[in-house]
Order: structure tokens, then C-alpha cells, then sequence
């Protein structure tokens, strides 16, 4: 799979490039952690949103899910580890925040489960990859850019991935 390293003006440009496309004023945000907190910070500090929460969410790990069918993906259920209580949310329209849409099971679970408590849900993410969807043609409502890369954000260059060094973000 392509990688591609983003820089802090990448993520500028790409927050630049959300912030227009929102129609409504939304009344509550929704960060997933770990890839949703920054993101939804520089979000919610731009639209002026103060009424933030966080979800985390737990799904199987990958390798048990690669070896199951693409309908068994697709059912496999998550673990929600944290989330806010439904009358936080109820009746507000609410910005779903997470860095990309991959497979789509994290956020897809966390806007349903929004929905089921009788808030407004709309999705947002910087990356959408269209070719790892698990939802045929479901869609963020809301995204900054199609990719068909693993994005490494700013914020995770220290960790790196899997061990590899990116010249000019991580130091020998």
C-alpha cells in the first residue's frame, strides 16, 4: 500500500478545505480517538463549536476479520469503550469527527448509534479512501480529500509505521 506523510500545512489546507462545505451549524461534535481528536479540535475551534464529546470504539482485531467473508466484516460488532449518554446528544445536530474513512466500521457504528439516540449525525473526515469501503457506496458526508493511500498524519510521524523512517519527518 502507498504511504503518504502530511506536514502541518497539509493539515491546514485540508481543514481550509472542510470548513465551506458545511450547510447547517451543527450544535454538538462527536470526536472518535484516537485519529478524530485533532482534527475535530482545529474543527470545532474554526466553527466555534464548544459542546465536544469523544467516542472510542473497539472492533476485532484485523486478522481475525480478513479470514471472514465481506458480509461477516461488515457485521462484526463493536465494543464501545466510551460515548456520550443519549440525552447529551438527542435532538442536536452533531459532527462526527475521525481522521479517515477506511473500511468505514468505526464511524459508520458511532453515527448509527447517534442516530438511534435521536440526534442528527453527519459524518466528517480529512481522508476518504473509497477503495477500502466496506459500505459500497456510503460516504462521509463531509471529507477533504479521496486517497488511496495510509495517510500519516503529523501528529503520528514520532511513532512512524511498522518501523520505517521518513526522511524529513522522523529523525535517525
Amino acid at each position: 500500500m502507498r504511504r503518504e506523510a502530511l506536514g502541518w500545512e497539509d493539515v491546514d489546507k485540508l481543514i481550509d478545505h472542510l470548513i465551506p462545505q458545511f450547510e447547517i451549524e451543527f450544535e454538538a461534535m462527536v470526536m472518535i480517538t484516537r485519529g478524530g481528536i485533532i482534527p475535530g479540535g482545529l474543527l470545532a475551534e474554526a466553527l466555534n463549536l464548544t459542546t465536544l464529546f469523544t467516542a472510542a470504539v473497539d472492533f476485532p482485531a484485523e486478522m481475525e476479520l480478513e479470514k471472514k467473508s465481506e458480509s461477516a466484516r461488515l457485521l462484526a460488532w463493536p465494543k464501545f469503550i466510551q460515548f456520550p449518554e443519549s440525552d447529551l446528544l438527542r435532538g442536536r445536530k452533531t459532527l462526527v469527527v475521525d481522521d479517515v474513512w477506511g473500511s468505514g466500521r468505526t464511524i459508520t457504528a458511532v453515527k448509527n448509534r447517534i442516530a438511534a439516540m435521536g440526534s442528527l449525525p453527519y459524518t466528517c473526515v480529512l481522508h476518504f479512501n473509497p477503495y477500502r469501503n466496506l459500505f459500497g457506496t456510503a460516504r462521509p458526508d463531509y471529507y477533504a480529500a479521496v486517497t488511496d493511500a495510509h495517510i500519516i498524519y503529523p501528529w503520528e510521524i514520532k511513532r512512524g509505521f511498522e518501523g520505517a523512517f521518513l526522511k524529513g519527518y522522523v529523525e535517525e
